[in-house]
């Protein structure tokens, strides 16, 4: 399998770090939706990073979809998605909150740097703001309320992708993510980045190198 786009996405990031977690080999190209734009066209028509190119050829998109594929390839042994009800309707929850945080940091990292400031609109900026802080304020309340285990023990899709986009957030959209304000959170993160998973794809333009 080979993974397109760049680990400065939190999608293809996020893809990149289960792949390696749930035990299934893959290659990567980095290539940038805005200066590769061409090169992306050529593998996926539709440009979306995350891209998967499967082993037959199949060229899937969406990092949710692409890891419901993965986790069908899995050893089910290696699932990063809990199989009791309570556990998964958890991690659901949590999964819920990280990609609308995440959806939210994105749409303003776009904002800023496709949009001219004097035709961004103050309140769709504010709105957008409000929004990835109330997802933030939730997860920061769900890890209060039940911590999940150090990233070194155990790691599921919510953890993961948590840690992922929390990291994500405080690089590009610091105001956001104050540590002092989100401290579950950037603990949790703080130490999934020091996983080996997480090294081999750092949030960059690197490549990653299984």
């Amino acid at each position: 399998m080979e993974l397109i786009g760049m680990l400065d996405s939190p999608y293809v990031r996020r893809v990149a770090i289960s792949l390696q977690l749930l035990g299934l080999p893959f290659t990567h190209r980095s290539i940038s939706v805005f200066r590769g734009f061409a090169e992306f066209s050529a593998i996926n028509p539709v440009v979306k990073a995350p891209s998967l190119v499967c082993d037959e050829g199949t060229v899937l998109m969406d990092s949710g979809l692409i890891l419901d594929y993965a986790e069908a390839m899995a050893d089910p042994a290696r699932s990063l998605m809990p199989a009791e009800l309570s556990a998964r309707r958890r991690a659901l929850r949590l999964l819920g909150l990280a990609l609308a945080g995440c959806e939210k940091s994105v749409q303003i990292v776009y904002e800023r740097a496709l949009r001219p400031s004097e035709k961004q609109h103050a309140p769709w900026v504010e709105r957008i703001h409000a929004q990835a802080r109330a997802a933030y304020g939730a997860l920061e309340a769900e890890l209060a309320r039940q911590p999940l285990p150090a990233p070194a023990l155990a790691m599921d899709q919510a953890g993961l992708t948590m840690a992922v986009v929390w990291h994500f957030t405080r690089e590009l959209v610091p105001e956001l993510a104050p540590a002092a304000d989100y401290p579950l959170l950037t603990a949790y993160s703080a130490a999934a980045e020091r996983l080996p998973a997480f090294i081999a794809a750092p949030h960059s333009e690197a490549i990653y190198q299984g």
